[in-house]
């Protein structure tokens, strides 16, 4: 038995519109999406979409979109928000700067995290994760109207873990990598001492979804400006209570994986780091430039800025920022495109053999 806006019955359900779901087989809503409600508004030059999908799972995700109102986009880039936060509001301001240059941008609120279903800030397994941004994003590239653009992944804190495990699950596939403050590795100041660590390791086993991971205010840490603290503390989609065992295990588990190795890493990027920092190491984002495989890399570090470098900075030093990333993007098109052409030729391949 499902439930649906106050409709029940033996779904599963699309919901078309606000007031007339309709029923149809497993199959075909897994094919297209499930409980699918897409809202637009335009604001200036953007067009802003919302979508819910379902993952394999059975979870609803919400899914977002940003787009030029005029004019085709230059290229896609795929936005992976920062644990416990979400798209659609904090990123907002990211996702406009970015289609204000001429890009088309789509996020995706994880399992447990914003707009989607689950256990509020609970990550019970991180691939899973990576798995389903792996199928929302490609599903994207491959519709008709987006081939032969090229494709960014572009990830802040956690979302930067999610970037570098999305170009290992397809290391061909992307063609840029946009890592700001990374999550390569848990700083210091927010890791708890190894005998707690080892309790809480062994605690995970029987009660996973237990808030007793003892860390300081991430928000206060995060961000500089005292009104971003304010509004995300507002959000009532950012999730704000003590990290849950098993979420604060795969992070770690992840973390630590990454860590070992950043010399496959292969895709283009940028890493951007604050060099005050204190969520996520920044000697980690330097390893990582140091470490990668990668022959196009580029490494940025601001002097007295935090890890909110998205939206949690003063305007002057965000202008410095996205001028950064910017630049990083339009000069892509100029150095080739890896990815793409692995895709022309595979196109090409499939029309001789027909």
């Amino acid at each position: 038995m499902v439930r649906v806006n106050g409709f029940k019955g033996h779904g599963p359900w699309v919901l078309v519109n606000e007031n007339r779901p309709i029923k149809c087989d497993l199959k075909s809503v897994k094919s297209i999406t499930r409980n699918r409600r897409a809202q637009a508004s335009k604001t200036g030059d953007v067009r802003y979409e919302e979508e819910y999908i379902f993952n394999s799972r059975e979870v609803k995700l919400f899914t977002c979109r940003w787009l030029p109102v005029n004019g085709e986009p230059k290229a896609l880039i795929f936005m992976c928000h920062g644990y416990a936060m979400e798209c659609s509001i904090t990123m907002d301001s990211t996702a406009r700067r970015l289609v204000k240059a001429g890009f088309a941008v789509y996020g995706i609120d994880y399992e447990g995290h914003g707009k989607s279903g689950g256990l509020a800030g609970f990550v019970n397994n991180f691939d899973d994760v990576v798995d389903d941004c792996s199928n929302h994003f490609t599903n994207i590239c491959e519709k008709r109207e987006n081939r032969g653009k090229m494709r960014y992944l572009m990830g802040e804190s956690m979302g930067g873990a999610m970037v570098l495990l999305l170009h290992r699950k397809k290391p061909e596939y992307w063609d840029g990598g946009i890592l700001v403050a990374p999550m390569c590795k848990i700083a210091d100041d927010m890791r708890p001492n190894p005998i707690v660590l080892s309790v809480l390791t062994k605690l995970c086993l029987v009660i996973p979804t237990w808030k007793l991971i003892p860390t300081p205010d991430i928000i206060d840490l995060a961000f500089k400006e005292l009104a971003i603290r304010e509004q995300v503390r507002a959000n009532p989609y950012c999730y704000k209570g003590r990290p849950r065992l098993k979420t604060g295990a795969e992070l770690f588990r992840v973390s630590a994986d990454i860590e070992k190795r950043l010399n496959e890493v292969s895709l283009p990027f940028l890493v951007i780091h604050g060099e005050e920092d204190r969520v996520t190491d920044k000697a980690v984002s330097k390893l990582l430039y140091d470490s990668a495989s990668s022959p196009d890399k580029n490494l940025k570090l601001y002097p007295g800025m935090w890890h909110g470098l998205l939206y949690g900075e003063p305007p002057e030093n965000l202008d410095i920022v996205f001028s950064d990333i910017i630049n990083w993007l339009d000069n892509r098109p100029a150095l080739g495109s890896s990815g793409l052409e692995k895709e022309l030729k595979h196109q090409n391949d499939v029309l001789l053999k027909d």
